[in-house]
């Protein structure tokens, strides 16, 4: 996806998002991670999320999703508290990312990924998702 399509299409969702509360991002995301886990694509082991507030925040749509772990599955954490550790990129950023077609690393050390917070945490996070085995239809196939 080139740079002028994310472009075009997140103008129209900056706009929806401006006009929608806060919280059905998170939900939305959480629902989808625990659908990944009872699809066995997220089974690995979590507890050092117990108790974390991971905050997700897309830069270009000003968007920021609040997540953390409750010892057995993902829930929404209150979006009125600062996270444990913020992960901060664009749209076609965190879309690379999905697809592999960026390395987290590479984004990170060009500051197109950054991690605020706990960075440990932040990392150890980082390591686990990279690690995940995705889908063949969302990986990018060149």
């Amino acid at each position: 996806m080139s740079d002028n399509t994310t472009r075009r299409l997140t103008a129209p969702l900056r706009q929806l998002i401006r006009l929608l509360p806060k919280r059905p991002p998170s939900d939305a995301m959480v629902a989808a991670l625990n659908l990944a886990r009872l699809g066995g694509k997220l089974n690995q082991d979590w507890t050092f999320l117990t108790g974390k507030h991971v905050c997700v925040h897309i830069s270009d749509l000003n968007l920021t999703t609040h997540l953390g772990w409750n010892g057995k599955r993902f829930v929404t954490c209150p979006t009125r508290e600062a996270g444990d550790v913020t992960f901060t990129a664009t749209t076609a950023d965190y879309l690379k990312l999905l697809r592999r077609e960026e390395d987290p690393d590479t984004l990170f050390f060009q500051r197109r990924l950054q991690i605020e917070g706990d960075t440990e945490l932040g990392l150890t996070l980082k390591n686990m998702l990279d690690s995940i085995e995705l889908p063949g239809w969302l990986v990018h196939h060149a």
